[in-house]
């Protein structure tokens, strides 16, 4: 057998590895594939009426490739809100200790705004299946009050005393679905950062009218 026969035959053993005791195949960029098809099928039939299994099918994949890379059909449309959250509070942390809380939030969720803004299309059906489910609504809103206790709590890293870290959390995040809800629902692409920058002008107008 040539050498170049056995590098062959070894990069095959190789690219059949070992998962949790089972031989599976390499399958590339699997995530992508499966988020691709479950937006589909979500769009089509609703994604209450949708199941692991007719992703899975529609990826050319199997259910076990899916659950090693989502715990159930929900976090497709949820496995970007860890990086979102680690994003706001990266961005209040490394603020520069001049900066107030306002103006550091501010920052952090125009770094956001800036992230989904590269990626508008998907954000649009995303809230369209959203919409169409009280299950993800649900799901949605806990997400959301998530991200404002994690900017709470960057926050208070930064010093800031109750109630202000909480109340200030709670705020921006509302803005920031505010602002995204309008975004999504625009009929032309619009600046979401810019949209999140007006919200908190609008805010600070009228609270400085109070």
């Amino acid at each position: 057998m040539s050498v170049a026969v056995i590098t062959i035959v070894v990069m095959s053993v190789t690219v059949n590895t070992m998962y949790n005791g089972f031989m599976v195949r390499w399958e590339p960029d699997s995530r992508t594939r499966l988020v691709q098809a479950a937006m589909v099928l979500y769009g089509e039939q609703g994604f209450d009426r949708t199941t692991v299994a007719e992703i899975a099918e529609r990826a050319g994949l199997t259910e076990r490739t899916f659950f090693r890379q989502f715990t159930d059909k929900r976090e497709v449309l949820f496995f970007g809100a860890r990086a979102l959250q680690e994003l706001l509070v990266n961005t209040v942390a490394n603020a520069p200790a001049s900066t107030t809380p306002i103006e550091a939030v501010t920052r952090a969720l125009e770094s956001a705004g800036k992230m989904f803004g590269e990626r508008r299309a998907f954000s649009v059906q995303r809230q369209r299946i959203i919409d169409g489910s009280t299950e993800l609504q649900e799901r949605e809103l806990i997400k959301l009050a998530t991200l404002a206790a994690a900017l709470a709590d960057a926050l208070r890293q930064r010093g800031v005393a109750d109630p202000s870290a909480g109340l200030i959390g709670e705020v921006a995040i509302a803005i920031f679905k505010n602002s995204f809800e309008r975004w999504v629902s625009a009929s032309e692409p619009s600046d979401l950062g810019q949209m999140i920058r007006d919200s908190l002008e609008q805010l600070r107008d009228v609270t400085a009218a109070i």
